[in-house]
């Protein structure tokens, strides 16, 4: 369909009104073409018998009743290669690095097919992101989708960076690669990001895509989806193991709420559209292991809540549609811990599937558990020294307190290039400090756990 019409009503923020059209299909792709000769990109967003709604990739300034609009009849398409790793792109696939542009091996639809739930495998294999408060006690396992909840101000991005540098299938020789997608972030920002990608050699196993904030806000609705398409190719196309990190999809929010507003639709909770969820849905549930397939794709989704406000519609949704979440403390940034992750309110619901013998280490759930428990105690045991003094505390409790402390220093705290084994470091350390509280309070661990790796028992049995 080759016709341009010259019958634009209404212009309206990003959108433009047509009337008189043939019939086109949603999301179908549109070339505006302005009086003075240049050319706009846009996507059909509405269709009726009357009237036409097309949202505009670049922006309307300099659109008239005189700008010609042609239907392409295709979709936003991905040019994927594996040419793609080692390569920065923008929101909508164009080189921002001064390479080439990608020569595609195929074309894809950026919105994906919808994966059979049939076809989908449990996951189950361990993935170590070297960072122990997610290793250790928030397993993230192959084929999950698992957020970062994060607050603004705080270290989400340097965590981003080090899970992509960092991350890996243990007993795996296939690939991995990363997929890195940045929505609406500040020119510093995307510099940051560059710098330490090339820096550190991460970029050779990954595609990154950046969204900057003075781009169009549309753009922003579609790098999720070009990311993802990439993912998907990677990883069913030649098999390997991808982990896509999306940031920030408060920011992606943001956007799908702009536009909600400009086509003037009746908004949700908070101003948000009331298919939000359905939206994110077809974001998240684009991570999976397929039958038959030996790629996977696996998701760390990262958005920062407003207000810190974990009820918030964002993180809200985003909770009930994932499996579990890694949730960033202010508290603990403020004592100058790095990687500021809370256990506590965090929960990787695959997390037992993926660890134990064979997989990690048969110990793994029970030392879990036990430093949850003495952690949670010792947190509770703060507020309590504050009213009543650590001298009115038993010994017991005084070791609880104790561990509290030991926990966030030792076990929470590494630096942000400590790359730690599951065994080697991970559980070698929440053992050390274990042995600090008498062995007759780890209620939550085997005694043959305790013979076998405690590091004290040899002395004390002797």
């Amino acid at each position: 369909m080759t016709k341009e019409y010259k019958t634009i009503t209404e212009v309206s923020g990003p959108l433009i009104f047509l009337e008189k059209t043939e019939p086109v299909g949603y999301g179908e792709l549109v070339n505006i073409n302005l009086p003075d000769g240049t050319t706009k990109r846009g996507q059909v967003l509405d269709t009726s018998a009357d009237t036409v709604v097309v949202q505009v990739f670049e922006g309307t300034g300099g659109l008239s009743n005189e700008s010609g609009v042609v239907f392409t009849g295709e979709t936003i398409k991905l040019s994927v290669s594996k040419d793609m790793l080692g390569r920065i792109l923008s929101g909508s696939g164009e080189p921002l690095d001064g390479g080439p542009r990608i020569v595609p091996d195929d074309r894809i639809d950026v919105n994906g097919a919808s994966m059979n739930p049939y076809s989908r495998m449990p996951p189950e294999d361990f993935i170590q992101t070297g960072i122990s408060t997610i290793d250790g006690t928030n397993t993230l396992v192959r084929g999950q989708k698992l957020p970062i909840f994060s607050g603004s101000g705080l270290p989400h991005n340097e965590i981003a960076l080090q899970i992509a540098r960092q991350s890996k299938v243990l007993g795996s020789d296939e690939e991995f690669a990363v997929v890195f997608a940045a929505m609406g972030i500040t020119n510093e920002e995307a510099q940051y990001f560059m710098e330490d990608f090339e820096k550190t050699g991460a970029l050779e196993r990954a595609v990154v895509f950046l969204n900057l904030a003075d781009d169009p806000a549309v753009e922003r609705l579609i790098t999720p989806r070009m990311a993802l398409t990439a993912a998907e190719y990677l990883a069913y196309e030649h098999d390997m193991h991808v982990l896509v990190i999306l940031t920030d999809i408060t920011n992606y929010c943001e956007a799908l709420r702009q536009m909600g507003a400009a086509r003037e639709e009746v908004p949700g909770r908070r101003g948000y559209p009331g298919y939000m969820y359905t939206d994110l849905a077809s974001l998240y549930e684009r991570a999976g292991v397929i039958k038959d397939k030996k790629g996977s794709v696996t998701q760390f989704p990262i958005l920062t809540m407003p207000g810190d406000d974990i009820t918030h519609p964002i993180p809200d949704l985003s909770g009930y549609i994932t499996e579990g979440q890694i949730v960033v403390s202010r508290e603990l940034h403020r004592k100058g811990i790095y990687p500021p992750i809370n256990v506590l309110p965090s929960l990787s619901r695959l997390m037992n599937s993926g660890i134990g013998e064979g997989k990690t280490r048969e110990d793994h759930k029970a030392v879990s558990d036990q430093m949850y428990a003495l952690y949670a105690e010792g947190r509770d045991m703060r507020g309590l020294v504050a009213i009543v003094g650590k001298d009115a505390l038993s010994e017991k409790d005084q070791k609880v307190l104790e561990f509290a402390d030991l926990f966030e220093d030792r076990f929470v705290r590494q630096s942000r290039d400590d790359d730690r084994g599951i065994i080697d470091d991970t559980l070698k350390i929440a053992w050390e400090i274990l042995a600090e509280i008498p062995e007759s309070q780890l209620k939550r661990i085997d005694n043959e756990f305790i013979e076998k790796y405690h590091p004290d028992h040899k002395v004390k049995s002797d």
